[in-house]
């Protein structure tokens, strides 16, 4: 047992190394040479994440005002809510100086450290103990999901479970422990955007990376001031022979990458609850990012829908559609100026120092995320861009940039065709997100999750995307290029255009596994003719 302890403690304090500030630096990751996010909380965009409910589960909590003296000297961090487990949490008891941290990322409203959504609500739940297990930990995910009368747009998971604590016998990252079922039934049932801190670390916590409805973050560090590498801490397996040690185990089993995109999280300058400042590393830093992000494009989605903007809809709060729009519009290649490659602000490099254009996922339609950057680099004010564009559906012609939030039924494709002509040589992004179906075995059918429960894994539908040319024949001959993945709940085209022209997106169900018909979210970005 003791063993055992050491490992969950040392799986955890991987994804928080804490170091004390000698001096505070000008570098921030909330600025150009991070997310790019502060310039969303000013005029015109004044986008704070006011009045949207986030979420966070691990094992301790922030402490809160007014509930707990550990924050007597700094009211920085507010929440909304503190909870052990499905029940209120008991005052000065379960406070962690790491889940502060955590929760100071998103919500901090700090000056000098604020977080990427200051105005959010943030409801914190502790598991408790690291004597607890997955039961307790879906417990706690299924409370906070139901907080704010039920709308919690997304859930951060700074923590996690290492494998040798899964009572499976064997037990391997194949989507099926029950706290990696319980993320994905609940993604679908309450509509929450599940952010996941990367696995980091061998013998680290795993468990739920091998998810398939939320996303998993690698953190970024800094290089000449720009957080733009892959940081070296991040876990991957760089070779064959490591991939097939750490297939299962550290990674997911099979070809299924892990990681979605990049954050930063290296040196992250933080408060603690006394007030004293800390410089954070780990994925646990990198997560936050992403999930403040949402609650600033959620904010503003909110705006559109209550002043009825045209090309918007409820199907903006989707949590698929927040995947979609996320993972289409991070940073790969530094844009040269004239726009070709999207605007992109900075170049991603992995921890071999190698680019999107070197990387499998770029050269190889069946690899839509790259095992290290996943799709690249997450960019607020670029994810406003993408968001901001609007939802088109495909009974018209669509604009250079948007979204969609739709059906397709099996064996039928649904096609977008791009209003305007691409120029040669231009760059197109485009992604479809959908969900794995994963039902809960409810035997009170008290249509929650109860300890003694568990799930079932109906499986993942197939799609597939690709780029075409608008007056191709067949899709054989007219396809540009494609992202057609037998294992991921994502696609990912990355890719120059060949020859100037008119061109379309097909969505294309390949497969059914589960029901006949699969809604999925669309997102794009291109340049078109100017």
């Amino acid at each position: 047992m003791v063993k055992k302890l050491t490992w969950i403690v040392w799986g955890l304090s991987a994804s928080c190394l804490s170091l004390p500030v000698v001096a505070l630096t000008l570098e921030t990751s909330l600025g150009t040479n991070g997310i790019d996010s502060l310039r969303l909380g000013k005029p015109p965009y004044n986008l704070t994440g006011r009045k949207i409910a986030i979420g966070q589960v691990e094992i301790g909590r922030p402490g809160m005002f007014g509930v707990d003296k550990a924050v007597s000297k700094n009211r920085s961090v507010n929440i909304a809510g503190v909870f052990l487990r499905n029940s209120p949490a008991k005052s000065n008891n379960g406070v962690d100086p790491h889940a502060y941290n955590v929760a100071g990322v998103m919500v901090s409203t700090d000056k000098a450290f604020p977080g990427v959504a200051p105005g959010a609500r943030l409801y914190s739940s502790a598991v408790g103990s690291t004597k607890m297990g997955q039961p307790e930990e879906c417990l706690s995910a299924q409370h906070i999901a139901l907080q704010n009368s039920g709308d919690i747009r997304a859930i951060n998971f700074s923590f996690g479970e290492p494998l040798h604590r899964d009572p499976r016998p064997e037990a391997v990252l194949d989507g099926n422990a029950l706290l990696t079922q319980c993320v994905d039934w609940s993604s679908r049932v309450h509509n929450v955007f599940y952010t996941i801190a990367g696995n980091q670390g061998k013998g680290g916590i795993p468990i739920p990376t091998d998810n398939f409805n939320g996303v998993n973050v690698a953190f970024s560090s800094r290089r000449g001031g720009i957080f733009n590498k892959v940081d070296v801490s991040n876990l991957v397996a760089t070779s064959e022979a490591m991939k097939e040690r750490l297939a299962g185990k550290e990674i997911n089993l099979g070809p299924r990458r892990t990681i979605a995109l990049v954050a930063p999280g290296n040196n992250i300058p933080m408060l603690n609850p006394d007030g004293k400042v800390n410089k954070v590393t780990g994925t646990s830093f990198a997560a936050p990012h992403v999930t403040g992000t949402i609650a600033l494009l959620q904010e503003f989605g909110d705006r559109q829908l209550r002043t009825k903007q045209q090309n918007w809809s409820i199907a903006s709060r989707q949590h698929e559609v927040m995947k979609a729009v996320l993972l289409n519009s991070t940073d790969k290649i530094l844009d040269s100026g004239d726009g070709l490659r999207l605007g992109m602000t900075r170049t991603l490099v992995d921890k071999q120092n190698k680019d999107w254009l070197a990387s499998d996922s770029y050269k190889d339609p069946k690899i839509p995320l790259d095992s290290q950057m996943g799709t690249g680099h997450l960019n607020a004010f670029r994810a406003y861009q993408q968001f901001s564009a609007g939802q088109w559906n495909p009974s018209q012609p669509v604009p250079a940039i948007g979204w969609d939030y739709n059906t397709v039924n099996t064996g039928a494709s649904v096609e977008y065709t791009l209003a305007k002509p691409l120029p040669q040589n231009s760059f197109v992004a485009i992604t479809v997100a959908w969900n794995r179906l994963v039902e809960l075995n409810d035997k009170n059918q008290n249509g929650l999750y109860d300890a003694g429960e568990d799930f079932r894994d109906r499986g993942l539908n197939n799609l597939d995307i690709h780029l075409v040319k608008s007056d191709a024949k067949d899709l054989d001959t007219g396809t540009v290029c494609s992202s057609i993945s037998e294992v991921d709940s994502v696609e990912h085209i990355f890719c120059p255009v060949p020859a100037q022209g008119n061109y379309k997106i097909r969505v294309q169900f390949r497969t059914q596994v589960n029901t006949a018909t699969q809604s999925y979210a669309l997102a794009w970005w291109t340049v078109p003719k100017k």
